[in-house]
């Protein structure tokens, strides 16, 4: 089995997510100023993170039957949901001048791009 971040589909999705954080930064930068660009760029980076993070577990240990590749799945995006919570936390709670639109934005944006890897071949 490849490791997750060496696979087309999981490639082009980090790189459409920041494609994506990057638009919407310099929206939110034009339309908000510093604080609205680098919000959205926190909010993407969150999802960024959780996906590296599903990678990596999903690649520590590689299962060697079915019932270990469910296991393994379930294990790499509890610790993904564990991590954008974390972060969705740390940045909401030590970054006061926040702007919420612009954060929320990117975070939004960047979840629903996750999906799209069902539709990239490899």
């Amino acid at each position: 089995m490849p490791k997750p971040l060496s696979t087309k589909p999981f490639r082009t999705v980090l790189l459409w997510q920041a494609v994506a954080t990057l638009a919407i930064a310099a929206i939110s930068g034009f339309v908000a100023g510093v604080h609205g660009a680098l919000s959205a760029v926190l909010g993407g980076l969150v999802n960024l993170s959780a996906g590296v993070v599903f990678a990596f577990v999903l690649a520590v240990a590689p299962p060697r039957s079915a019932g270990a590749t469910i296991t393994a799945m379930f294990r790499a995006e509890g610790a993904k949901v564990l991590v954008i919570i974390a972060l969705l936390g740390v940045v909401l709670s030590k970054y006061r001048d926040a702007v919420l639109p612009a954060f929320l934005a990117a975070f939004v944006v960047t979840v629903l791009l996750s999906s799209v890897a069902l539709f990239v071949r490899d």
